[in-house]
């Protein structure tokens, strides 16, 4: 398997808008109205960090996180935390729990799935309202939500629900927090780890609860700032391996797979390995995926038929070749179109696992696909014109994202391009610099593979 270079995330963000400029100079200008007691402290802050930024640069420049260059500090969390407190109902009163000393016993699949429920509904943050499940719209609040908490916690004591894990244990489901026990008020935040989504493992898809309401992005590890204050947790209540599998298999739907991944697996009688190896949830495998399951699955897959989608391997880092063995394995059973989507759901790990089904026939694995080499980044600048833009543009027009174009696309780099390419790469889920309209080494080849 090749492990792509991400390189996309550079460039250097310069917005300077008369709009940014005074949202971000407001709070320091004569007569400001008086902010709500509760929120003095983080006002405080604002307006430190507007004066500090003051002395840095021009006053109409925005002002940079000393922690984040080239990143505006608009998107840092700028609201403070509520503290540990009992469920709410609807009503804004205490609801009673006959759980307060109680780990509950959830899944990971179950922790994404009620991160996604908020991410979905676009809860507004508070730190003190309520959403309608009893918890608290803050950073800590989602984050015990989403554990299930039998309360809302707060960053000083959601620790004591988890327990301390290194970088490489992380999984979907466990969390990164950073409680700045000096000042509660001054930072503190946690994040949902969602899974990493590139082979370097410098970024991942963060869940979290933050102005203006709940999000889930692309992130680098471990947060945007205060890079040495986050520590990684995992819930102390998570469910064994047998019991996650259950729930991702009976909550994912048709979610990420298709048709043929939405029944319940077919009946067979499982060999010894299906005993210790249940489906472990679709969060598992796709893009950044890196854990044994993707091992184990290549080698179910090779034995079946499919190794010639693989130029070496397979290992523990989602591929193409995974993908492209996957689909040819899904092929094999008669499934098409979206079935076949190269993604394992329950049905097809448990045709794997019970060596059931039909093999790939010889010569008919997925050919590994050609990717052109990438020109550079020069080839892609203002007032550049070749073929590669060309090029570029037509691939973009096939892959759906040729929306900006008037007239072309043709030889010379011009606004649509770089807009079609942003939108592309804010459809993997990039965001800030990440989402910048020029192509690097890994947008070329996820837009041509």
């Amino acid at each position: 398997m090749e492990t792509p270079v991400f390189e996309d995330i550079d460039p250097t963000s310069d917005c300077d808008c008369p709009g940014c400029t005074h949202r971000r100079r407001a709070p320091s200008l004569p007569g400001a109205s008086r902010p709500p007691a509760h929120r003095a402290l983080i006002v405080a802050a604002a307006t430190s960090t507007v004066l500090a930024a003051a002395h840095a640069a021009p006053a109409a420049a925005v002002p940079h996180h000393p922690d984040r260059p080239g990143v505006p500090a608009g998107d840092e969390p700028d609201t403070p935390q509520g503290g540990a407190a009992p469920l709410h109902g609807p009503a804004g009163r205490p609801a009673q729990t006959d759980q307060a000393d109680q780990l509950r016993t959830t899944t990971r699949a179950e922790i994404i799935r009620r991160a996604k429920e908020w991410v979905a509904a676009k809860v507004p943050y508070s730190m003190t309202k309520y959403w309608s499940d009893g918890y608290r719209q803050d950073c800590s609040g989602f984050v015990s939500m989403a554990w299930d908490l039998p309360g809302n916690e707060w960053t000083g004591t959601l620790g004591g629900y988890g327990e301390r894990i290194s970088r490489e244990e992380l999984e979907p489901g466990d969390i990164l927090l950073f409680h700045n026990a000096a000042d509660p008020h001054a930072g503190s935040h946690v994040v949902i780890f969602g899974g990493w989504t590139d082979y370097t493992h410098t970024y991942y898809t963060a869940y979290e609860q933050t102005s203006p309401a709940t999000r889930r992005q692309s992130t680098p590890y471990p947060y945007w700032s205060h890079t040495d204050g986050y520590v990684p947790y995992r819930y102390k209540g998570l469910a064994a391996a047998g019991a996650d599998a259950a729930g991702s298999a009976g909550s994912a739907g048709t979610a990420g797979g298709g048709s043929g991944e939405a029944g319940p697996p077919a009946a067979h009688k499982p060999e010894p390995a299906a005993a210790v190896t249940p489906f472990p949830g679709r969060a598992y495998f796709g893009p950044g995926a890196n854990n044994r399951y993707v091992t184990l699955m290549g080698q179910m897959l090779v034995k079946r038929g499919a190794g010639g989608s693989y130029r070496s391997g397979p290992g523990p880092r989602w591929s193409d070749a995974d993908r492209r063995a996957v689909q040819a394995f899904q092929r094999a059973q008669g499934w098409r179109g979206a079935e076949a989507d190269g993604l394992p759901g329950p049905h097809t790990w448990s045709l794997l696992v019970g060596g059931k089904g039909r093999d790939v026939p010889a010569g008919t694995s997925a050919a590994p696909a050609r990717v052109p080499a990438f020109p550079g980044r020069g080839a892609f600048r203002h007032g550049a014109s070749n073929g590669h833009v060309t090029r570029l543009g037509r691939q973009l027009v096939k892959k759906g994202f040729g929306t900006h174009y008037r007239t072309g696309p043709g030889p010379h780099w011009s606004e649509a391009d770089r807009r079609n390419v942003e939108a592309f790469q804010r459809a993997q889920g990039w965001r800030g610099s990440a989402a910048d309209g020029y192509p690097g080494p890994e947008t070329w080849r996820r837009l041509f593979s």
